[in-house]
């Protein structure tokens, strides 16, 4: 036998210890469940490209719900996917009184009023370009996309959402957004910034959910390279200076160093974007029996948490939550 001060393995011994000494926990109220909602009746719509993901109509979105609530789920994120007939150029269907999204936003919160609803504030969803921004002339110009975020904004907040998510990546748009709700009353609304949002692969299922890919070119002119880090600690500190309440990094997985910067660097909540493409390579390789899919996806959402997220956009809410209950 050898003599050895630390045996790091006696922590390690049997369930229980290695419970009693776990350094991050991982716990249903971290998770935000993404989910997708389209006009119409009955319409329970499988993504292809997300196994066990769905577009709802509000009708079977609310049956849905149930059962996320009584998983103990305590926030969503509600994505519209319109039809092309609705979209155009300045996104206008986006804040119009009588557009669905708004509608179902509504009846949600009056049949789940404890329901933490999360909004997407970008104009892909409803432009008939399919960019985050106002194209003109071939240019996704800022300043005047702000203007209809702003629209858009206060058409959210006014329908009872909880917290709103710009994931455009304008500059200047938080402090923007914060005025306009501001001088409107919605003081009490929160604004979880998408602070670092890369430029990346894997968004292409949730671009199939929406139907929303761009048109042309690609969104490096507002979303972030890859390569850069230290350019997500300037986007945070000028939306953290113009009023964000939460930052967020997405994607989550192939950013932890961003999620870990932002967290030791901010104090305010850090979420993070555990996104379509993350969660597809998972489904994927566990359908096809390549890994154990339960364990992976575990791991994964421990590795974000253990980055610094105090909450995590994922679809893998539901089944995260069966297992935790265990």
């Amino acid at each position: 036998m050898i003599y050895l001060t630390r045996r790091p393995r006696r922590n390690r011994k049997s369930s229980a210890i290695r419970d009693l000494v776990q350094e991050t926990t991982l716990q249903v109220s971290d998770f935000i469940f993404p989910m997708f909602i389209q006009e119409g009746t009955n319409q329970k719509v499988e993504i292809k490209s997300m196994p066990g993901m769905y577009r709802f109509s509000l009708d079977t979105i609310l049956e849905e719900l149930k059962e996320v609530t009584d998983l103990g789920i305590r926030a969503i994120d509600l994505f519209p996917n319109y039809a092309e007939a609705k979209k155009d150029k300045y996104a206008s269907e986006s804040y119009k009184e009588d557009t669905f999204y708004l509608k179902a936003i509504t009846a949600i919160k009056e049949k789940f009023p404890e329901l933490v609803i999360m909004t997407d504030i970008a104009m892909d969803p409803y432009s008939s370009d399919g960019h985050d921004g106002l194209v003109e002339n071939g240019e996704i110009v800022n300043d005047a996309t702000i203007e209809i975020l702003g629209k858009m904004a206060l058409a959210q907040a006014k329908a009872g959402a909880d917290i709103l998510g710009p994931s455009d990546m304008m500059d200047g748009r938080i402090g923007y957004l914060r005025d306009v709700l501001d001088r409107e009353g919605h003081t009490n609304i929160s604004i979880m910034s998408y602070s670092a949002k890369y430029a990346s692969a894997f968004y292409g299922p949730f671009r199939d959910a929406l139907e929303s890919a761009p048109k042309f070119g690609d969104k490096k002119t507002y979303q972030m390279n890859p390569a850069n880090s230290r350019e997500a600690l300037l986007e945070a500190q000028l939306d953290f200076t113009e009023g964000a309440d939460m930052l967020m990094v997405k994607p989550a997985l192939s950013y932890l160093d961003i999620i870990r910067q932002l967290d030791e660097n901010f104090d305010i909540p850090i979420a993070a974007y555990n996104v379509s493409g993350e969660y597809a390579m998972i489904k994927a390789a566990a359908l096809n029996g390549w890994l154990d899919g339960d364990r992976a996806m575990m791991e994964v959402l421990m590795s974000i948490r253990r980055a610094g997220a105090k909450c995590i956009l994922t679809y893998f809410a539901k089944e995260a939550a069966v297992i935790l209950d265990k």
